[in-house]
């Protein structure tokens, strides 16, 4: 079976006229960039190639208002990933068709969906968009998920006045439950001071690694572990260095049992 046969599939079993099949598979071929591999044999194409004829089958019935991707770049190599994600994208602007697209690569969703859903055991976690999956997270659960590396979490207690973790005490901020808490601070947002600073508890960095375009730094205190963002343009601390680090700011968010409550 040659790739065009391939493509005209769903539509010859629904009966569709030959004009009708030749003119929509030229126009997803061309879509998806594959018209000269139409005369192909689609047994001796490539497993990446595969995946597109895939997608083109699925793609290639006008009467479809939803398509259901599970998982379809999983076999392609990064960059012609990227670039079938790029032109999915431009072809849900163009057939203004409904895309479920079921993903474990969270670059991947993030950057291709406009609303993510997380789903973690059969449960939906957490419905929103990029931003609002990122920035506040409503499950620890999406928190440790999305984000390279993911949320940090802190144990802290509440009593209504004070918020107590890593032996030192904050002012408890305004509608956080008492009792057990946990924290939850993105690596990009820790702030990064000396020793000993108000407000900040003192780690000690452990790791630095320099990624490029930031520096990744791990510390630890009291048997926890932070991580961190830093801009390859700021002063970077070194392995060994005490530092004091901000943890409950304004970009803090509040988990008790697992879920979001500030």
């Amino acid at each position: 079976m040659t790739v065009a046969q391939n493509l005209a599939f769903p539509l010859k079993n629904r009966g569709v006229a030959e004009a009708v099949i030749k003119r929509r598979v030229g126009e997803i071929a061309e879509m998806l960039e594959i018209s000269a591999e139409l005369d192909r044999r689609a047994s001796g194409l490539s497993a990446d190639q595969k995946q597109i004829i895939s997608l083109g089958r699925g793609l290639v019935r006008p009467d479809v208002t939803a398509v259901l991707f599970d998982e379809p770049l999983t076999v392609i190599d990064p960059h012609l990933k990227w670039k079938i994600r790029r032109k999915l994208k431009q072809i849900h602007r163009e057939l203004k068709l409904t895309f479920l697209y079921v993903t474990h690569d969270q670059v991947e969703a993030l950057t291709f969906a406009d609303q993510v859903l997380v789903m973690s055991r059969g449960q939906v976690l957490q419905i929103g968009s990029a931003e609002d999956l990122f920035e506040r997270p409503a499950h620890t659960f999406v928190g440790h998920f999305i984000g390279s590396p993911g949320m940090n979490f802190i144990p802290a207690k509440n009593d209504g006045v004070t918020l107590a973790f890593l032996g030192k005490r904050f002012s408890s901020a305004g509608h956080v439950p008492t009792g057990d808490v946990t924290i939850g601070i993105r690596p990009e947002y820790v702030g990064v001071m000396a020793a000993n600073a108000v407000g900040t508890v003192d780690f000690q960095v452990t790791r630095v690694q320099d990624i490029g375009t930031y520096f990744s730094l791990t510390c630890v205190a009291g048997g926890v572990t932070v991580k961190i963002r830093m801009s390859s343009q700021l002063t970077i601390p070194q392995t060994g260095d005490v530092v004091g680090l901000d943890l409950n700011n304004s970009r803090t968010c509040y988990y008790q049992n697992e879920g979001l409550v500030l």
